[in-house]
């Protein structure tokens, strides 16, 4: 065999198994577990779930046994960031994989795949500055799942805000719909002054900076968003190249400080069915312990 064609054989090989791989990732679920100081002196730690991007469908058993038994790690909080649905049948699916953590106080928001299903898009676009252009597949059933969660006792933070108590913990939280459609109203979204033994948290899909950067400014303590994949396929020791949004590469995942607020973007548990691989950068779910600031 001539050189060149070695090299090609070569090439060829390396590219089947990187995608081998990949999808292979895709189902590597796992938890990650954050500390945060951002409870008054004194205050009890408080542990919240923060799950965001499960693109399910109905054919995702695996995934969404997975979901469920996080149910175990009896968190006194849970925080979902939309899109969860990846198909038009999705719904009961979804209600299905988060059915034990409904029965845990929770407050939710959607994202862009909750409105509508995936369509084929070239990858190539996500590493070009955004456009602002947006290709939809067809309506999902989006009101059937927020009927759900707000049924089983879910807030519902799409551009409103909620007054909670969790445990002997007040939590005054704001939200945005889904800032990638441009659908955020933050401005319209009354909320009140900080107090003193409250604890603030904004609740977003994505993290793009007007509205990160409005709910830091307000004062809040802690912010949750997902939509980015941690950027999806990554560089080893590199990490994000993108975040499908303006927020910068290195905050693609993981928990930053930001104008004087934490903020928490999750990696996701899942991909587009159209591109169902992941490269360095697993699927997740977080716990986060809430504690007393330093």
């Amino acid at each position: 065999m001539s050189r060149a064609r070695v090299l090609l054989a070569t090439a060829v090989a390396a590219k089947t198994a990187g995608i081998a791989y990949s999808v292979w990732e895709a189902h590597q679920y796992r938890l990650r577990r954050v500390t945060v100081p951002v409870l008054d002196a004194g205050a009890e730690p408080l542990r919240v779930l923060h799950l965001s991007d499960l693109h399910l469908t109905p054919s995702q058993k695996g995934k969404s046994a997975w979901v469920r038994r996080l149910a175990a790690l009896e968190p006194d909080f849970v925080v979902n960031t939309g899109d969860n649905l990846a198909h038009p049948d999705a719904v009961p699916a979804a209600i299905a994989a988060l059915d034990p953590l409904l029965n845990f106080p929770g407050v939710f928001v959607m994202g862009s795949n909750d409105y509508y299903g995936p369509v084929w898009k070239n990858p190539a676009r996500y590493l070009l500055p955004d456009s602002g252009g947006r290709v939809f597949g067809a309506p999902l059933p989006w009101r059937d799942l927020q009927a759900a969660f707000v049924s089983r006792g879910w807030a519902d933070l799409n551009n409103r805000s909620a007054d909670l108590k969790v445990r002997q913990q007040r939590i005054d939280a704001v939200g945005t719909d889904d800032a990638h459609l441009d659908l955020d109203r933050y401005a319209d979204v009354p909320h009140r002054d900080p107090e003193a033994g409250v604890l603030r948290i904004g609740v977003t899909h994505a993290p793009y900076l007007r509205v990160v950067d409005a709910m830091a400014s307000d004062g809040t303590d802690l912010i949750f968003a997902g939509h980015t994949h941690g950027g999806q396929l990554c560089i080893p020791g590199f990490g994000a190249l993108v975040t499908n949004c303006d927020l910068p590469a290195s905050q693609a995942k993981g928990l930053h400080e930001r104008g004087g607020a934490w903020l928490h973007v999750s990696a996701g548990l899942g991909t587009s069915p159209t591109a169902p691989i992941r490269f360095a950068c697993p699927p997740e779910a977080t716990l986060l312990t809430l504690v007393p600031r330093f």
